[in-house]
């Protein structure tokens, strides 16, 4: 029998519907929001629907719930969503279901987690609906219409994790068992109840005369997120260590149970622990994985299982450095997590509503008056599902180990939405995006989570006609310098892929960011510091990342990156039929280049200050002037040797390290950046199995602003770029560096692009 699909949309349903309707109706579905009638968050709720067909059927359902959803027919999982999206972009997925002649039951558990849920799950009112498309079956599915029931799943808890920069990802989860409702994915049990009927589905386009706490309905963008059992990984450490919270160092291992507890995490046998036993377990999935936990047991009443995750193991119980990352001796595990309460049932299976990431897992177990079994384990790896098309290879050895690092990361960080870090915040973050995406672009054809990026924070722009920072997200936060990043991503979406109609959609926003700048520059025609957090990179010494004169005077940095930008959006509204805004835009850049000259450039050294005091010099400032392209040659060549040569200039971190590698490439220098690439050569042999966010003492060890490297290593080695929009034409420039030897497959909208090169020798 077929299986059941997700599927991907051209054309939003029911709009036939509306070619009779005035106005004031069209857009509206022939389904309803439903609810729990006890609302209160933080909540987590089933819904079934049984319903009878008398031959078979191929179904088409569109799902959607506020906050998120998994969806099963007959006790089997569908799938989950929605996509991460606003109130006015709220995204539904639909679904082919075969159905063979019976009775059948559609469940959907549902939550809204309100503050415990991560911050970049937005929320309007908690809630479920389900729309066929036939008209026939309306009567028996539709939510509003059918007789669908809810009841709120009992047992869940949620606690804040420790207070240790876990701001974003979600509260930790306790399950107990003695209140769960087992087998409500079949639609078994007590306490059902009818549904709250809440407010007509409502398509975001055509729906004009909407209220504030309606839900505006948009197609799934994205295929289903990757859902499948993850093995792997080995047993570690085991000890009798007790049950509480405290950190505890990683010492004497009960080496004779190592085997036993291998073959339980491998999934071929349990292990049962007597009345009143506990124990410790550390596993090491030797990789870096997302995923959803799932633990089946049996017995073990009162007993208690917690399962956390984290990153690295810490030298130190206040967890402040991590050391290598393979060595665990000695050392602390300090993670987040979840607890799962057995209630003494047979082969009870608990599962988590929130996906987690890490390489390391803690199993802390603890059994109270019965004997406690643990049949299984289990880890269902969830992301998007971007696979490298690409192919680099070259005679440079420490290139290799680099890649396979940075693809996992991307993997990692890639879900319905990018994301900065798994571990600690999930949220999509527009200065991250172009390292993300450019990144992406090498590695595959598919553009969709690219697109999603633009659209949504595109959406995000506030009155002032700046993005968002991130986005989605509870809360707005503005920081200009990340504005002008998404800008620069709606250039090069233009030239690495082919769809001019996508751009020109975006334009206008493109146009109110660089206009909300204008109305800042100051008298002196230079940009005075946007309100908000102006963050630039993690430079040690700039509080909270922002250069000098970025908080509330002038900086160079802040100037050079809206030059730049300007001269890119020039490019982008000549290709796009607007030439009279990309020469507005030239003669910005030229002006802002010209009055920051005047004020920041130190004649003596040879470079732009940060600052009006020319007490500060970085390498942000100079790779801003150089990427403009409009200073005369003689500062151009004064600035490249002191980037190269003058050690005291503040240097750039791993996120920014992208544009200094794009200045390099100008510069023709592709040595400096072999040297600089020292910083990511060494991470496989301290144990990382992503890239981290920053050296060392980094935060997070999985960071997608760290892959860019991959990047460059198509597009500035073996030096493959765009010339035209829409990847019309190719540019090829190679900087080999140190290489002899480089073969390399790109991906290109019309197919791939191969190139050989062999640094020619005395043969």
């Amino acid at each position: 029998m077929l299986q059941p699909t997700k599927i991907l949309l051209e054309t939003p349903p029911y709009r036939s519907l509306d070619e009779s309707r005035s106005w004031l109706t069209r857009g509206t579905w022939p389904a309803w929001w439903v609810g729990c009638p006890d609302g209160k968050t933080p909540l987590v709720a089933a819904y079934r629907c049984r319903f009878r067909v008398d031959s078979p059927a191929a179904v088409r359902v569109h799902v959607t719930a506020d906050e998120r959803y998994e969806l099963f027919l007959d006790g089997s999982r569908i799938g989950s969503g929605p996509e991460r999206g606003d109130p006015a972009n709220w995204f539904f997925d639909t679904y082919d279901l075969p159905l063979a002649p019976g009775d059948h039951t559609l469940t959907a558990r549902v939550w809204a987690l309100g503050q415990a849920a991560p911050r970049a799950l937005m929320s309007v009112a908690p809630g479920f609906l389900l729309s066929p498309d036939a008209d026939a079956l309306r009567e028996r599915l539709a939510t509003g219409i059918a007789a669908w029931e809810v009841k709120r799943l009992e047992g869940y808890t949620f606690t804040r994790p420790f207070d240790h920069d876990f701001f974003s990802i979600g509260y930790n989860t306790t399950i107990d068992g003695s209140r769960f409702g087992w087998r409500f994915e079949h639609g078994d049990g007590d306490g059902w109840e009818p549904v709250t009927i809440l407010h007509a589905g409502s398509d975001a386009e055509q729906r004009t005369r909407i209220g504030a706490s309606v839900h505006r309905l948009r197609s799934a963008t994205l295929p289903a997120l990757l859902y499948r059992e993850w093995t792997g990984g080995q047993v570690r450490f085991i000890s009798d260590a007790t049950f509480d919270n405290a950190p505890i160092p990683v010492d004497d291992s009960l080496f004779g149970e190592v085997s036993q507890w291998q073959t339980f995490w491998q999934g071929d046998d349990s292990v049962t622990l007597p009345p009143h036993a506990e124990r410790r377990v550390l596993i090491d999935l030797e990789t870096y994985l997302t995923a959803h936990v799932a633990l089946k047991v049996t017995g073990g009443r009162g007993g208690r299982v917690r399962v956390h995750w984290a990153e690295s193991l810490f030298d130190t119980p206040d967890a402040r450095t991590k050391g290598n990352r393979n060595r665990i001796d000695g050392k602390y595990f300090i993670g987040i997590g979840d607890t799962f309460l057995p209630d003494g049932g047979p082969n009870r299976i608990f599962e988590t509503l929130l996906w987690r990431a890490g390489r390391f897992l803690e199993l802390r177990v603890k059994s109270e008056d019965e004997p406690l079994t643990l049949h299984r384990l289990a880890l269902w790896e969830t992301r998007y599902p971007l696979e490298q098309e690409s192919v680099f290879e070259s005679d440079d050895a420490r290139l290799a180990p680099l890649f396979p690092l940075a693809v996992r990361t991307l993997q990692a960080s890639c879900h319905d939405a990018y994301i900065d870090g798994p571990f600690y915040e999930q949220m999509m973050w527009a200065g991250d995006g172009v390292q993300n995406i450019l990144t992406t672009f090498t590695l595959t054809h598919d553009d969709r989570p690219a697109r999603r990026w633009l659209s949504l924070l595109d959406a995000s722009r506030d009155a002032s006609g700046l993005t968002c920072a991130r986005w989605p997200a509870r809360d707005r936060l503005t920081i200009a310098p990340y504005s002008l990043y998404w800008v620069q991503m709606v250039g090069q979406f233009a030239l690495w892929r082919d769809d001019p109609t996508f751009v020109r959609s975006l334009l206008p926003g493109v146009r109110s960011v660089l206009d909300a700048l204008e109305r800042l520059r100051n008298d002196d025609g230079i940009l005075s510091a946007p309100p908000g957090w102006n963050f630039v990179d993690w430079v040690p010494g700039w509080r909270d990342g922002i250069p000098p004169g970025g908080d509330r005077g002038v900086s160079a940095v802040l100037n050079g990156h809206l030059a730049w930008t300007l001269m890119q959006c020039a490019n982008l509204e000549a290709a796009h039929g607007e030439p009279e805004l990309a020469q507005l835009y030239q003669r910005r850049a030229r002006e802002i280049t010209e009055r920051i000259t005047d004020a920041f450039w130190c004649e003596e050294r040879g470079l732009f200050a940060d600052d009006l005091g020319h007490t500060s010099f970085s390498e942000h400032a100079q790779c801003f002037a150089v990427l403009g392209g409009l200073l005369p040659p003689e500062k151009r060549s004064r600035i490249g040797e002191a980037l190269l040569n003058d050690a005291s200039l503040t240097r750039a971190t791993i996120s920014f390290t992208h544009y200094l590698f794009e200045t390099f490439r100008v510069l023709g220098r592709v040595d400096a950046l072999f040297d600089r690439l020292g910083l990511w050569f060494g991470l496989e042999a301290q144990g990382f199995r992503t890239l981290p966010e920053g050296p060392d003492p980094a935060r997070s060890d999985c960071h997608a602003w760290g892959t860019h490297p991959l990047f460059h290593a198509f597009a500035t080695i073996a030096g493959i770029r765009p010339a035209a929009p829409g990847f019309a034409a190719v540019q090829i420039t190679p900087q080999m560096g140190p290489m002899s030897r480089l073969d390399v497959t790109l991906p290109h909208p019309r197919g791939e692009i191969r190139l050989s090169l062999r640094r020619g020798g005395p043969d």
